[in-house]
């Protein structure tokens, strides 16, 4: 029979020997290739997601889609696709070949090996809050994005495993417009080694952008093609439009193989049906023609189905996110990619105007409906506020944290002889002991929980001694110690002075001015 003095004892050789000089072991969870741990959920039975896909081909083959550029008009008319004007009617047959030629699963090739990621159906990966024309934190404040912010988001987003590829970032205003995508391509790939992202606007950018990716990452036109090394985000104008830059982008990223993300952006009662089931019936028409597209143009061209849906505030007309509407819209949209058998982006994010309970509140409600639905990619999981307005420094990292914990879940957890500790745990313990100095705890208290990067699990006493700090005050040292790491990642001083030549010579003869 082990009596108390025998615990004891044993506690206090086991402390001696923790108190040695070897150093504290790390907690090692891998945060950057993750898989969604969590069940679906559907909103809609079998048969109704059934109907709003067949109501889907009904409305490009009846009612057909706006398309801006001519020389997409064409593509589809090649097809054989019915074409009267602008508007372009596409037959279901059309449709099914394209949806069986898109890959159903894409391997993305990073700046680094580690860093590369497959994009499939049961794959997760997230990306921060993007395209904003601001930056806020509690500092300096809110302001126009500058070349500033671009960069310090670059170290962010770099620093935090769980944010697996770079995102549109937050336009840096004070670069031209004719110059830009020579400076947020320079920085993406000097200061990260993630999966890089290029704005479709116009064929001159995305080439020069292409070109630029290819050389500094040493690959051939073949190898860069074979792959995706970069992707675009592509929004149709809804109800029905696919305008020029967009329908541009599709036909020169699928032409040159890289990774587009077809994203209708529609808002429940404005440019898309009040119901749930009409606004994701409209986006899953729309992700369709977009996807076509690119299979007319290559036949397993890297693609991504998309939808970004929610619902706006009935008295003002503001978009409005996280709420049950948003989640619902979700879960449908999941319910179609699986129908497709097509790698998904869905996005959480705020409408809240700063980083307080209502933006922790939409965010966390959004992310949910993205988990629950099977997204592989969640565009916008951390740090968006004012519903894309800005990006903000403290939100991206309190977001963080839950991401993190997220990751942690994807991990799993284990149940064998050591996890259940029966003897290492359970039979050194007396009734009413407790478990402080257990042989399992003493090798498992340095990796067994999460460490948090801004939560604070003090007392009222020790957190008010502390100073009384709350998340945001936190999270602005941690971004702050973040961005004074001037280390840049991605950086490759042989292929640095060929890029930086190549940008001279170009700003040197009038850059390339955006499309419209």
């Amino acid at each position: 029979m082990t009596t108390e003095n025998d615990q004891q004892t044993r506690s206090k050789r086991r402390r001696a020997r923790s108190s040695g000089s070897r150093p504290k072991p790390m907690r090692q969870t891998n945060y950057r290739q993750l898989r969604n741990p969590f069940p679906t959920m559907d909103v809609f039975s079998a048969d109704q997601v059934e109907d709003m896909h067949q109501s889907a081909l009904k409305i490009l083959e009846d009612l057909g889609m706006r398309v801006l550029l001519p020389e997409a008009r064409n593509i589809f008319a090649k097809a054989g696709a019915r074409v009267e004007g602008d508007m372009v009617y596409v037959g279901r047959d059309i449709v099914t070949a394209s949806i069986s030629s898109a890959p159903k699963s894409i391997a993305c090739r990073a700046g680094a090996r580690h860093r590369d990621l497959v994009m499939e159906l049961g794959t997760l990966v997230f990306q921060a809050g993007a395209g904003a024309p601001h930056a806020t934190d509690l500092e300096r404040g809110r302001r126009p994005g500058n070349a500033r912010d671009f960069i310090e988001y670059l170290q962010l987003t770099q620093h935090f495993d769980v944010l697996q590829m770079i995102s549109p970032q937050v336009e840096p205003q004070d670069v031209p417009t004719h110059l830009r995508h020579y400076f947020t391509t320079e920085a993406q790939l000097t200061w990260s080694d993630k999966f890089p992202f290029t704005y479709a606007r116009g064929t001159p950018q995305v080439l020069e952008c292409f070109e630029m990716i290819r050389d500094y990452r040493g690959v051939s036109d073949e190898a860069f093609c074979a792959a995706p090394h970069t992707y675009t985000i592509i929004n149709t104008n809804s109800p029905r439009t696919l305008d020029i830059p967009m329908a541009q982008g599709l036909i020169d990223f699928a032409g040159h193989g890289q990774m587009s993300i077809v994203t209708p952006f529609t808002l429940m009662g404005a440019m898309a049906p009040i119901t749930v089931a009409g606004a994701i019936t409209l986006s899953h028409a729309e992700a369709l023609m977009a996807i076509t597209l690119t299979q007319l143009v290559k036949p397993g061209a890297p693609i991504c189905y998309g939808t970004f849906t929610s619902n706006v505030d009935m008295k003002s007309g503001a978009p409005a996110f996280g709420t049950p509407s948003h989640f619902q819209a979700s879960l449908a949209a999941g319910q179609l990619a699986r129908t497709l058998g097509l790698p998904w982006r869905s996005a959480a994010g705020s409408a809240s105007n700063i980083n307080d309970v209502q933006a922790a509140n939409e965010n966390q409600m959004g992310l949910w409906g993205c988990l629950m639905a099977g997204a592989t990619v969640i565009i916008h999981s951390a740090g968006w506020l004012e519903g894309g307005l800005s990006v903000s420094y403290e939100k991206l990292v309190t977001d963080v944290e839950v991401l993190n914990m997220v990751a942690e879940l994807c991990a799993g957890a284990e149940a064998g002889t050591d996890e259940i500790g029966l003897d290492t745990a359970i039979a050194e313990v007396m009734p009413q002991g407790h478990f402080f100095a257990t042989s399992q705890t003493m090798a498992r208290y340095n990796t067994q929980f999460y460490d948090p990067i801004v939560h604070d699990y003090a007392n009222f006493g020790t957190w008010t001694e502390r100073g009384a700090r709350d998340a945001n005050t936190r999270a602005t040292d941690v971004w702050k110690k973040i961005v004074a790491d001037k280390t840049q990642h991605g950086l490759n001083n042989e292929r640095l002075d060929t890029l930086q030549k190549f940008i001279a010579k170009r700003t040197k003869e009038g850059g390339a001015p955006p499309e419209s």
